[in-house]
């Protein structure tokens, strides 16, 4: 490894847009979860393909790690430059490239923001659904198959994304997949990039799929007496085929939290927030049936509204609520679990944790995605490493008892630095052939190491 050599070789390539300021170093060694500082060697600001090529052959060619970087929203240390190297930030190539809107699909760089392209597409009466809450970069959310709250109904990042461009480790560009609604061409290279979290490649375009702006939006909010209730309801509107755009779940404490940070005044007993999405007629039966089946479960009064300004109220509350629940306990940080489970455990696992963390005596709020099983307790820590240790029982408990009930380690956030102490527990030997994989595409061990599978080089 001969960093200060690569770093020479990069200045030639970018000029100033290879920066070692202090301020550049810190901004892309900082995480949004718990983890410490970690600053890169040098941040590079490429400007299209064949400067992120470029980068790579250099780096290859000095066995220099290279750290692919969007919007820095990573929960789980995934963009860390844990071994130095140099941070890719994509700001610089955010671009739509190309709507194609009889195709339903559009070609985006990576760097563009999720909203920064629904912004974008507008006018064209399509929208790109996949939602994370935070507004996170297209190529981050390909990189860690990112999903969010719309996932009950649209899928996640690997339902949504049909082609990529990919520049490897050696530096060589390759295309995976097509435009095409579907293909048996060959292996499937898109799924195999899309989630490898910048370990197999860096992704320079992405070909997404859209869908149509529905013409009718309800949303709702409903609450409940305990978490087994809003749960089972919530099975139950499933197997009714209600179709649900998003079906959000907040336990009391995370309810506190919202009302704290957002001025609202919810009772703070476990809450359902949902939304429908089709024609008016169509949104308002769904709503309707939907209160009848949350009302049989116990639910203590459902208020929905098509008003524009309530939806976004109310989704503004939810994606806040993780920045509601730090808050709610001035100057901590946070341990973000994330796990997923078959929807019918999901209330089991849901008490267990929430009787883990009281044994604990932790303030970890608990909210989630309940129509995917994807749920989430926000460990708060107060710097002490007793609280640290605690925390982090209480987070593997909670990943040994998914796994337990056929779930996984991370429904959403990426392996990271956090969660690769599971995967050899998850995968088996699948395990070592990601590795196999790993050190066929990056033999040098130059991109993201240590991410994912074990660093390899």
């Amino acid at each position: 490894m001969d960093i200060p050599a690569a770093l020479d070789a990069l200045s030639t390539l970018l000029g100033d847009r290879l920066s070692r300021s202090k301020a550049d170093l810190e901004a892309h060694g900082a995480s949004e979860s718990h983890y410490p500082l970690t600053p890169p060697d040098a941040v590079a600001y490429p400007q299209d393909t064949a400067e992120v090529a470029g980068i790579l052959k250099i780096c290859n060619q000095h066995g220099c790690p290279v750290i692919g970087w969007g919007a820095g929203t990573s929960l789980e240390g995934g963009a860390l430059a844990t071994t130095g190297g140099v941070a890719v930030d994509f700001s610089r190539m955010a671009s739509v490239l190309e709507v194609r809107a009889e195709d339903m699909v559009a070609r985006v760089q990576p760097g563009i923001t999720r909203e920064a392209l629904n912004t974008e597409l507008r006018a064209t009466g399509l929208f790109f659904p996949v939602d994370p809450g935070a507004n996170a970069s297209i190529g981050g959310m390909v990189a860690t198959r990112a999903s969010g709250t719309t996932a009950v109904r649209y899928g996640t990042m690997r339902d949504n994304v049909a082609a990529l461009e990919v520049v490897t480790a050696s530096g060589e560009v390759i295309r995976t997949g097509s435009a095409a609604p579907k293909s048996s061409s060959g292996y499937d290279l898109t799924s195999l990039f899309v989630g490898s979290e910048g370990t197999l490649g860096l992704i320079t375009e992405v070909t997404l799929r859209l869908q149509g702006q529905p013409e009718a939006v309800s949303a709702g909010v409903c609450a409940f007496g305990d978490i087994g209730s809003a749960v089972d309801a919530v099975t139950e509107v499933i197997l009714t085929g209600i179709p649900m755009a998003r079906i959000e779940f907040l336990d009391a404490a995370t309810v506190a939290a919202v009302n704290g940070y957002s001025k609202a005044d919810f009772p703070e007993t476990p809450h359902l927030f949902v939304e429908f999405h089709g024609t008016p007629a169509a949104v308002a039966e769904q709503a309707e049936r939907f209160g009848e089946i949350v009302t049989e479960h116990g639910c203590s009064g459902f208020d929905w509204s098509t008003k524009t300004e309530d939806r976004t109220r109310l989704w503004e509350m939810r994606h806040h609520a993780y920045w509601a629940i730090l808050a709610s306990r001035p100057g901590s940080r946070a341990i973000v679990t994330d796990v997923c489970v078959p929807v019918s455990r999901l209330a089991e696992a849901v008490a267990a944790t929430q009787a883990d963390i009281e044994a604990a005596g932790l303030q970890a709020p608990i909210l989630g995605h309940v129509g995917d099983g994807n749920y989430h307790a926000i460990l708060l820590l107060d710097g002490s490493e007793e609280e640290r240790i605690a925390a982090e029982k209480v987070s593997s408990a909670m990943v040994e008892r998914a796994l337990e009930m056929g779930g996984t380690a991370t429904g959403e956030h990426g392996v990271g630095i956090g969660k690769q102490k599971y995967m050899a527990t998850e995968h088996g030997p699948a395990w070592d052939m990601m590795s196999t994989i790993k050190r066929a595409l990056d033999p040098n061990g130059i991109l993201n190491p240590g991410k994912v599978v074990p660093a390899t080089g």
